[in-house]
């Protein structure tokens, strides 16, 4: 063991996070004594489907398209203070990601970082397209041609094996979120591979730190029950994880929202399909012991996470070609709007289904009930909504035919001149969609390395 605190902030929580939020964070670590760390949580399931895409197009693309954003405004900074960088953006491409944070290093003129490029992940390259489709898919669906992406969630210790050897910043592609985290504890603490209960403490303090704000009071915020104060300025969390496992979670310095035990418990719930059995790569994490107390104004101490061994397998997420989405609005507003709307929709409605197509379609009216219903009546135990609103119809469809998404579109155009009175603000959009699901392998299969760019150990 070689400290006793460990010290990790977070800059982002998803991939188009706020791009400023990491600044903060790094002053605040650069006042702690101690091994220090920023992680960016910015890869989701379809987001390295659409990375692996932009790879095939340009090899030296693939990595999260974020990473300049997130890495130029703080990287000087993490040299200057020894703040390691621990990230998942090198998503499809965790080599050219490096590279590119070198070439960002030269253009501020400040010191070659020496990077940890953690691979392993893809396993379209140890699997051919036939034996993944063979594996039951954890969702019970079926996985068709057209496999784009097929990347496994590998585990922490690459992550803590790229720090031993010397490196300022790990460039990670599919890893499991916490993972960020639990390496650079491993790294620091030397927790054996069977030490469950520290492995728990740590994939814990990971599940805290990855969502960003979320812990510090965004996407917790509802105002008049649960106020969190100056929202627009939100700071990120920073944790201090002892070596017994323990968390103290607090949040960027003159910043925003609020650390409290009803923000941590909202985060430590979020995802979790089973707390007394939480699955990862590296443990399995039983919270149901986990206690959560204000330790001071914005610090929550957590403690009691227990840990089992970890699965056989690992999950992978299989990305597949999902055919076409077409969306199409119009605007109905003033005297008698929701009657036009509701025709309007009618109208269009009608006509695509004319067409005898067995594509999935959608028609909404945005301000009656577009979220949980399809806009098919308002929602109920709810007043009428007012006739003299702001109603906005969207039709949508999903189809492998792209002709039949630019249909529906056209029709939604064709209400310009062809439709009740009024209408205004057209907008439409045509994407190519990609199918997910899960599948587990096993995790012999797989042999994550590790390989440096950069300056010299």
């Amino acid at each position: 063991m070689t400290t006793d605190l460990v010290h990790i902030g977070c800059g982002a929580g998803f991939a188009g996070d706020r791009k400023d939020a990491g600044g903060p964070v790094v002053d605040t670590l650069a006042k702690r004594n101690g091994p220090k760390y920023l992680i960016f949580e910015t890869l989701a399931e379809r987001t390295l489907a659409l990375a692996q895409k932009q790879k095939l197009k340009d090899p030296e693309k693939g990595y999260s398209p974020f990473l300049e954003a997130y890495v130029r405004p703080v990287l000087e900074r993490c040299l200057a203070h020894r703040i390691r960088i621990v990230s998942n953006f090198g998503a499809a491409n965790p080599m050219a990601g490096a590279r590119k944070i070198l070439d960002i290093a030269e253009e501020l003129g400040c010191r070659p970082p020496r990077i940890a490029v953690v691979s392993g992940d893809d396993l379209l390259a140890i699997m051919n397209e036939g034996e993944i489709r063979a594996h039951k898919t954890i969702e019970g669906l079926s996985i068709s041609d057209g496999i784009v992406a097929a990347n496994t969630y590998i585990g922490a210790r690459p992550i803590a094996e790229a720090l031993a050897g010397g490196a300022d910043i790990v460039v990670v592609g599919r890893t499991t979120d916490p993972a960020l985290v639990l390496g650079p504890l491993i790294h620091e603490f030397g927790w054996a591979e069977d030490d469950w209960d520290r492995l728990a403490a740590g994939t814990l303090a990971g599940h805290l730190l990855e969502c960003g704000a979320q812990i510090t009071g965004a996407y917790f915020a509802d105002p008049g029950f649960k106020d969190v104060p100056d929202l627009a300025h939100v700071g990120f969390p920073v944790a201090t994880i002892g070596s017994d496992g323990e968390i103290k979670v607090s949040k960027a310095e003159n910043t925003g929202g609020a650390v409290t035990p009803a923000s941590v418990k909202e985060q430590i719930l979020y995802e979790m399909h089973d707390p007394s059995a939480y699955l990862t790569a590296d443990v399995v994490l039983d919270i149901t012991g986990v206690t959560v107390v204000q330790d001071m104004e914005n610090v929550v101490a957590v403690r009691g996470a227990r840990g089992k061994p970890r699965p056989d397998t690992l999950k992978t997420t299989v990305s597949f070609d999902g055919g076409w989405l077409g969306e199409a609005e119009i605007s109905y507003a003033g005297p008698n709007a929701l009657a036009r709307a509701e025709l309007a929709r009618d109208v269009i409605r009608e006509r695509c289904l004319e067409r005898g197509s067995n594509a999935e379609y959608r028609f909404d009216i945005v301000g009656l009930s577009s979220t949980f219903d399809g806009g098919s009546a308002p929602y109920p135990d709810r007043p009428a909504p007012p006739p003299d609103g702001d109603y906005r119809v969207r039709a949508a469809v999903a189809s492998h035919s792209k002709a039949v998404a630019e249909d529906l579109a056209d029709e939604v155009l064709s209400l310009y001149c062809s439709g009740p009175a009024g209408g205004g603000g057209f907008r439409r959009n045509i994407t190519a969609q990609i199918h997910t699901a899960s599948i587990l392998v096993d995790r012999n299969r797989l042999a994550p390395s590790v390989s440096y760019c950069g300056a010299e150990k």
